[in-house]
């Protein structure tokens, strides 16, 4: 849903595009299968051993997620686990030896478990609660015990637990009964930090003394303004959060325990993604939110200088993580042209070592395509952000068809990053557009809001108006253009088709929304501290809301839709549940318009097995090749 995790008007216009009637030079390149895409590796996550030799990282190597070693001097990993039938994600090393922390749901169920991997290779759940989700929320500073929250005792709510290291038995120390979400715990274990949200984009901040049992209220402001807790100082005297409090974008500010002052950090004209301290606090790591890609700072704390980091031609870098010595730093390096690949660099001896290289080496990464941030003027004059990934072949010569992409969210972004499914769209002749319309995060909370209760209306008009930039590139065929997306994208797609049904040729959508009634009335019972945010944005379907939700809900009007449709869905998604595409499909078939439905028994919200993503992603191409292109690849 939106805003879970994550305006500025201005002078809009075409940008980065050839425009029509401009010569664009086409090149030939080798056009790969689907099974060749997914030859390629996603590597994740990177948690250094307790000797600082080796990284406990998650791959997808073997067609299904499970833990890899890596040592750190670049020599092949080792695989640890051998799941084939759960995907396995990687949560940390023990502090003081090789044990493993590691998470894993029921396919997809999103049901997690913190799970254990002992010294001689035997594994442990240690959340055994059949329907309660656990998360990992870090070690204590001791190292003798880690965090976690879990909704065992009550589903609606998290509650903050400790488990010993020693024995394995978990304690309760933070009892949650007001909806509140813990943001961060001291490293002395006497402070909370604390949220509750209001709406999508505004929450409240609290600090909670264990001690006392006294609550504080720390974030009392005027309007709109998100407060996201990031971590406690080793002196146990500051908070350190990130805010917009009167500011379109989020900044870094601290609040001392004693006496409650609060002293702006560090910002920019951008968001701040995250913020921490190395071990020992010798580095801070900040990391910027801008224009749909991730800039990482790093500063030395001793000097006040910003550590130079190694450069990279075809890519940034996304993320860091320090080893407790702070000697090394694994970097986790992002392109549009490959899947992330990682680095670890020495500080004392500025070497460089490659240990990841997650391109299929049959696949030639000239061939692929680097996205480019462009933007757009919508029908009332806002100026809306995309990435544009334009073929190779494409010319005025040979115009190509085109995709109208559309993220998740709804307050999610589409990024300059790798995505398979887009690259092997238009390896083989798509253009796509991933729009972030109104309602994306990134680009100020003003822009954040404005699709609030406005869903299937504003957003979806921005998306069609993406069909004028593509227009203006002078290389699309106008007459061939399509959309696409998930979750909310898929929920975009049955809106386009069936409120706007002439503006797109084709749609596919994938675990999209339909009947927003139901949608809003089945969401896990452990998102019951959103709600009110989520009923504040959407709609509550319990009121006279209810009216705008099914006069949004494309299940109501699907006799509209005269356009071919695609959908893919998991059985055991707990967001968007089967029967929203079950009936959608059933809808849309009986007014004889072309459906292709596939449906996975073993995934959930995303599809994260190999053999799927072939199979799913394979048959997409399918159906767009017989209904968006209208003639088979040669």
């Amino acid at each position: 849903m939106k805003k879970i995790l994550f305006l500025f008007m201005a002078i809009a216009m075409f940008a980065c595009g050839p425009q029509s009637g401009q010569k664009e030079k086409t090149q030939t390149v080798q056009k790969y299968t689907i099974e060749q895409f997914y030859q390629n590796k996603a590597v994740y996550g990177g948690s250094f051993s307790y000797d600082e030799s080796k990284l406990l990282v998650t791959s997808n190597e073997t067609g299904i997620f499970n833990l890899y070693a890596l040592p750190v001097d670049g020599s092949p990993g080792t695989q640890i686990t051998n799941s084939t039938e759960e995907s396995y994600f990687a949560i940390s090393y023990f502090p003081e030896d090789d044990r493993i922390l590691y998470s894993a749901d029921k396919g997809g169920n999103e049901i997690d478990h913190i799970y254990l991997i002992e010294l001689d290779g035997t594994n442990k759940d240690l959340t055994p609660w059949e329907e309660a989700k656990s998360n990992f929320y870090g070690w204590a500073r001791d190292e003798q015990s880690f965090f976690f929250v879990s909704n065992k005792r009550d589903p609606k709510f998290f509650d903050l637990y400790e488990m010993d290291i020693d024995t394995y038995t978990p304690v309760m120390i933070y009892k949650n009964e007001e909806g509140l979400d813990v943001g961060a715990i001291s490293k002395d274990k006497r402070w909370l930090a604390l949220t509750k949200s209001i709406t999508t984009a505004n929450n409240d901040m609290y600090l909670y003394d264990r001690e006392t049992g006294d609550l504080k209220h720390i974030s009392e402001h005027q309007g709109d303004a998100e407060y996201n807790p990031q971590f406690f100082d080793i002196q146990n005297k500051h908070l350190y959060y990130k805010t917009n409090e009167n500011s379109e974008f989020q900044y870094v500010e601290s609040y001392n325990l004693e006496n409650g002052q609060k002293k702006k950090i560090w910002g920019t004209n951008w968001d701040v993604w995250y913020i921490y301290h190395s071990y020992n606090a010798k580095y801070r790591v900040i990391g910027v939110n801008e224009d749909a890609k991730t800039v990482v700072h790093v500063f030395n704390m001793e000097t006040g200088d910003e550590v130079d980091l190694p450069a990279f031609d075809d890519g940034s870098i996304s993320g860091v993580n320090i080893s407790k010595s702070e000697n090394l730093m694994l970097l986790n390096v992002a392109k549009s042209t490959s899947p992330s690949n990682k680095y670890v660099y020495n500080f004392e001896t500025r070497e460089l070592t490659q240990l990841t290289n997650t391109l299929n080496p049959d696949i030639n990464p000239d061939d692929l395509v680097a996205g480019k941030v462009v933007r757009y003027q919508s029908f009332d004059g806002l100026e809306i952000p995309a990435i544009y990934y334009q073929p190779k072949s494409a010319s005025p010569d040979h115009k190509v068809p085109a995709l109208v992409w559309v993220h998740g969210g709804p307050g999610g972004q589409s990024r300059v990053s790798y995505f398979t499914l887009i690259q092997y769209l238009v390896n083989h002749d798509y253009a796509i557009l991933a729009v972030n319309n109104r309602g994306s995060s990134g680009y100020g909370k003003s822009f954040y809001k404005m699709d609030d209760k406005k869903h299937g209306d504003v957003d979806l008009k921005d998306c069609i108006y993406g069909k004028d930039f593509l227009a203006s590139t002078g290389v699309i065929d106008t007459n061939k253009i399509g959309i696409i997306g998930g979750s909310y994208g898929g929920y975009m797609t049955m809106a386009a088709l069936t409120f706007a049904p002439e503006a797109f040729d084709a749609g596919v959508n994938l675990f999209g929304v339909t009947n927003w009634l139901r949608t809003t009335r089945s969401i896990p019972p452990y998102w019951e501290s959103f709600k009110k945010a989520l009923y504040d944005e959407m709609g509550d379907p319990n009121t006279e809301d209810s009216i705008a939700l099914y006069q949004k809900s494309p299940l109501f009007f699907a006799q509209n839709v005269t356009k071919p449709l695609m959908v893919l869905q998991g059985a055991n998604d707990p967001r968007v549940l089967q029967v929203e595409s079950d009936e959608i499909v059933e809808a849309v078939r009986n007014s004889g318009v072309p459906v292709e439905y596939v449906l996975f028994d073993d995934e959930g919200h995303g599809f994260i097995k190999k053999e799927n993503e072939i199979e799913g992603y394979g048959k997409v191409k399918e159906f767009l090749d017989k209904y968006l292109k209208g003639q088979p690849e040669i």
